[in-house]
């Protein structure tokens, strides 16, 4: 293809237009684990010495401080906890949907402006949340759902078509996360020629349990099987980034790309990171990294799609509902 014809289709992809129904739902999803976040760690009691330096009453010194809080004046209680408290207030205002970019910038700098403090008291959802809210800054995420959208057009639900941009760039950031945690498991215990024992082990570790997870060594055998999925899955990410490339030209001909809608793939990568999330969450502690992961995931589908399989659930919970109980 000439360099022509590439910009071009790279015009055209980023002159797409969408209904705003995705964005809308990662806003409110992503919005909600930022608040989660911060009051859990209130709530367990552990904020004050986590985000406090030392010498005012922390468990350890914090000297490489976000810019905002060395800014402020490090991470003293007097900086901390107003930063703490607009964090909340804005991620509040973000799930309902007001002020657009503007709060979602604010909620991004006070809220990594917290939980960049610590290190050790964070992890790498910390990063999957800000990165988030970094593309809420460049997303019309308030064009449906929310109080702007009332405010402007008096309803809900906006009619207005949003850039499909910012959707393909969630979509993208899911996918490198994905794809780059596979390629760090490089051990023997996750990849091919070794014995498949990595989630057996994990399983094992205290600070990860939720519970005693000693049964697992009567089902070793099914410990190797997920690893080996959990791993093929994630190297192979690129073939669901081709997917979604197949789904986006499914106009175009071309013997791989219908076998890839006819079964299609996409969404079948979507259903295996999901339970496994699921499986996770259920099983380990590893903080909201699964509630951070899949508020991301509304942005794989269109809006569309997210309506049709609304559509389907209340009717089959109408159907439960309304069968007779059987009697003896």
């Amino acid at each position: 293809m000439s360099p022509a014809r590439l910009w071009g289709a790279w015009l055209a992809l980023l002159d797409r237009k969408e209904d705003g129904l995705p964005l809308a739902m990662v806003r409110i999803f992503i919005a909600l684990t930022v608040l989660m976040t911060l009051l859990d760690t209130l709530w367990a009691g552990v904020a004050e010495a986590a985000w406090i330096d030392v010498e005012f009453g922390g468990y350890r010194t914090l000297s490489a401080n976000p810019w905002l809080v060395e800014l402020l004046g490090g991470a003293r209680p007097d900086v901390v906890w107003p930063l703490f408290g607009v964090a909340v207030v804005s991620s509040v205002l973000l799930a309902v949907g007001v002020g657009g970019r503007v709060t979602a910038f604010v909620c991004l700098q006070t809220f990594y402006g917290v939980v960049g403090l610590n290190m050790h008291a964070g992890g790498s959802y910390d990063e999957l949340l800000s990165n988030a809210l970094w593309l809420l800054v460049l997303s019309p995420s308030t064009a449906t759902h929310s109080v702007d959208c009332r405010l402007r057009t008096g309803s809900w639900v906006g009619r207005e078509p949003v850039a499909s941009w910012p959707r393909y760039l969630f979509i993208l950031q899911l996918m490198l996360c994905y794809w780059t945690t596979g390629l760090q498991k490089v051990s023997a215990y996750w990849t091919p020629g070794g014995d498949f024992s990595a989630l057996y082990f994990i399983f094992q570790q205290p600070s990860w349990q939720r519970a005693d997870m000693r049964w697992v060594a009567h089902v070793f055998p099914l410990t190797q099987f997920a690893t080996l999925v959990t791993w093929l899955w994630e190297v192979s990410i690129p073939l669901w980034v081709l997917a979604f490339y197949y789904r986006l030209t499914e106009e175009r001909e071309g013997r791989l790309r219908a076998l890839f809608l006819r079964y299609d793939v996409r969404s079948i990568y979507a259903v295996v990171g999901a339970s496994f999330h699921i499986v996770v969450h259920l099983t380990m502690n590893v903080g909201p990294f699964s509630y951070a992961t899949l508020a991301y995931y509304p942005a794989l589908f269109t809006a569309l799609e997210l309506r049709g399989a609304g559509d389907w659930l209340r009717a089959k919970l109408t159907r439960t509902a309304e069968e007779p109980v059987a009697t003896p």
